[in-house]
């Protein structure tokens, strides 16, 4: 299983950046799919969520109304659409799958495959 991450990089504060995770060797109908971040010196954070159909989302609330979760399942990719960004959104942005079929909001022990990660770096 492959998860790889792409579309970081530096941008001013207001800007935009999608970031991209390609999933390979698994069936990625079976898996929702979410992104966590974690800047240096901090603790692994949830930023979105995306069932696996793509009907549900979940965000959370630092990134809510700013970034956006989806899924192309034709692709195998799970996209992240960040507008408005923050100097605080500075940090490695991973994303994750998971088989758990539980709709609540799950922490990073719960998902079971990660990518690499991909670096935003937000200029003020």
């Amino acid at each position: 299983v492959q998860l790889v991450e792409s579309g970081g990089g530096l941008v001013q504060a207001g800007g935009s950046l999608r970031l991209s995770c390609a999933a390979s060797g698994l069936f990625f109908n079976s898996y929702a799919m979410a992104w966590f971040r974690q800047a240096p010196g901090k603790e692994r954070e949830f930023v979105a969520a995306i069932s696996r159909n793509g009907g549900s989302t979940d965000y959370s609330d630092s990134v809510k109304g700013r970034f956006t979760i989806a899924r192309d399942s034709a692709q195998s990719t799970v996209y992240l659409q960040m507008n408005s960004l923050k100097p605080e959104d500075t940090a490695s942005y991973s994303c994750a799958a998971t088989l758990t079929t539980r709709t609540e909001r799950l922490g990073h022990l719960e998902y079971q495959y990660w990518g690499q990660g991909t670096q935003v770096t937000v200029s003020s």
